[in-house]
């Protein structure tokens, strides 16, 4: 039996903030897909009525058991089907990624103000002729089937959900429960039914060990993405990251809010160590503060730069790969192309974590003339530790208030004790600030 792999978990199967400024420092850590178990990720390069789309595959389990299958708004031909580089969708999750930064704190004894460094804010097989039969005789129609790369696909119409559900169930394409009223309303829309498996010998001869993304390009007006079905026999939430490629500026959903997370924040030293604990608390701390409705902004910049760098820019060659095909072919092929002008490309990371109770409707989208930079940024501010050629006690003093204020920000962004978070900070002179929870008499001899 073949399961149905929610891509996106379907694509169903397919606050602070400020104007970001130059920020340099030290970056120290990111926070990429793999903090998060079940974590789709879809690429969407969009412009006018133009799409493409990438769908790397979370899979896991033997090739065989693979199916997908994806609502599609317009009849797809092969020429619009390709496959992708897991590789590149891999360096514009590390590119986008919210990150950890650091700065050190200068000589407390020098004649100038410390620098101000942040602001808080193929053919048809011979059966083919009898899989046609079997479908027409369900009211489903077989538009068009082809191989691509280690992929079998065909794109389905159908008159009415019963039919369809029907032969893909049939023909091991196991739609979960529930799916019935979902797939109406698809079909309601006028949209296919793009369905692909792993043909097993056409792997093996292309040499892959694991899935390569499935890139699928079209034109509609519809700037969206299904999720529902994904969500009919998903054990928990799951985690979907969208990476949208446009000429304007940053997109957002329609149908649900988007919220940009907490950035530019000082948090304490230790949560170098703790970095990836930190933004999963964090992420679902603020994801309950909107009831869980929300789809969240962790990065928005233009392609040809960033500051600080958690990876370099994509290449014109890699966005190319992506569909981004807007950029003069002549310099993805250049290599001495590094990046298209900045104004050329600017990309937007949406993270979402739903289900479908949270999220009963499918994903709409708007590209928005909005090209102010963000990114998730958090940092750490390391005290003054060398030797002190005057009385420093005034800037020890201001270091254990910020030290003070950064533990109570931790605590309020993530919901940890803030007993525990002061208990792991040095603040700086040994003195730790007293706990007001405490008895009087605990504060005496401590």
């Amino acid at each position: 039996m073949k399961y149905l792999i929610t891509l996106v978990t379907a694509l169903a199967t397919v606050m602070v903030t400020t104007t970001a400024q130059a920020f340099c420092g030290f970056y120290v850590a990111k926070a990429d897909t793999s903090l998060f178990n079940r974590a789709s990720q879809v690429v969407l390069v969009r412009d006018d009525d133009r799409t493409v789309i990438t769908m790397a595959n979370d899979f896991e389990g033997e090739v065989e058991d693979f199916a997908v299958v994806i609502p599609v708004p317009t009849r797809i031909e092969r020429e619009q089907i390709n496959v992708g580089d897991r590789a590149v969708i891999q360096h514009l999750d590390a590119y986008t990624s919210p990150r950890l930064v650091e700065y050190h704190d200068g000589n407390p004894c020098h004649r100038y103000e410390l620098e101000e460094r942040m602001k808080s804010d193929a053919d048809l097989p011979a059966a083919a002729a009898q899989l046609r039969r079997s479908a027409k005789s369900q009211g489903v129609t077989i538009e068009a089937s082809y191989t691509v790369g280690e992929y079998d696909i065909l794109i389905l119409s159908a008159k009415e959900s019963s039919g369809l559900i029907r032969w893909l169930n049939d023909n091991d394409y196991k739609l979960p429960r529930g799916a019935k009223r979902v797939v109406d309303s698809y079909l309601g829309q006028g949209m296919r039914f793009f369905v692909a498996k792993v043909n097993v010998e056409e792997q093996s001869k292309l040499g892959y060990q694991y899935l390569r993304p499935l890139q699928v390009a079209y034109e509609s007006n519809k700037f969206m993405l299904p999720i529902r079905l994904g969500t009919l026999n998903a054990k928990g939430k799951q985690e979907l990251y969208v990476y949208a490629l446009t000429r304007t500026g940053r997109v957002e959903t329609t149908n649900y809010r988007t919220v940009k997370l907490p950035t530019n924040v000082e948090v304490p030293e230790f949560v170098e160590g703790e970095f990836a604990d930190f933004y999963r608390d964090m992420f679902a701390r603020q994801t309950e503060k909107e009831n869980g409705r929300a789809v969240f902004l962790e990065y928005a910049w233009d392609m040809a730069w960033c500051d600080p760098c958690a990876a370099d820019p994509l290449s014109s060659k890699e966005l190319r790969k992506l569909g981004v095909f807007w950029i003069d072919e002549r310099d993805a092929r250049d290599k001495r192309s590094i990046v298209p002008q900045a104004q050329n490309v600017f990309v937007t990371r949406l993270h979402v974590s739903y289900d479908a109770e949270h999220f009963p409707e499918d994903l709409m989208f708007q590209e928005t003339g909005d090209r102010q930079n963000y990114q998730g940024r958090y940092v750490i501010r390391h005290p003054w530790k060398g030797e002190a050629s005057c009385d420093i006690t005034q800037y020890e003093a201001s270091v254990r208030e910020r030290q003070e204020r950064e533990a109570q920000l931790l605590a309020s962004m993530t919901g940890w004790d803030i007993g525990d978070i002061r208990k792991k900070i040095p603040f700086a002179g040994g003195i730790q600030p007293a706990n007001e929870n405490e008895p009087w008499w605990k504060r005496i001899w401590n």
